[in-house]
């Protein structure tokens, strides 16, 4: 008689909550509830509407925008979702602390009226008081994308 085997699977779940603390640096990783602070598609904002253009660089006020997403103002920099959104000319975007240098290198390019792409990046902040990045969509040629930022956790 054959002898049957009997597989056990057993399955184990981590559920990560907000704010959890995760170290290994200098700075203590937070994770938030993922949080929109950047949607151009919406209405006319200081973190809205209208679309960027190109070659225009644009700040948007991370510890400002509503609730500021849990973000405290202490946060040293910010872990973001960047979707880039039907850019009208193949470009890029970048997104970097405000009032610095840009950097040399882009966090999404796409092609024109890509339906929308998205990248992670993890922003360093200022000694700016409402915390800003500045994001700009760039182009050999004129042009307008949307860009939506969610924030997913901070660095302190």
């Amino acid at each position: 008689m054959k002898a049957r085997r009997r597989a056990i699977l057993l399955i184990v779940g981590v559920m990560l909550s907000s704010s959890q603390v995760f170290a290994a640096g200098p700075y203590s990783y937070y994770s938030v509830t993922p949080c929109r602070l950047v949607d151009t598609r919406g209405p006319t904002g200081v973190n809205g509407g209208p679309a960027l253009s190109a070659g225009s660089p644009r700040s948007f006020a991370i510890w400002s925008a509503p609730a500021a997403c849990g973000i405290p103002s202490t946060a040293q920099a910010v872990t973001l979702n960047v979707t880039f959104v039907m850019p009208t000319q193949d470009g890029f975007l970048k997104i970097w602390p405000f009032n610095t240098t840009p950097p040399l290198t882009s966090n999404i390019n796409a092609s024109a009226n890509t339906p929308a792409i998205a990248n992670g990046a993890i922003v360093p902040l200022g000694a700016d008081p409402s915390l800003q990045v500045t994001v700009v969509y760039g182009t050999a040629i004129s042009g307008t994308a949307h860009v939506v930022i969610d924030v997913t956790g901070y660095y302190q």
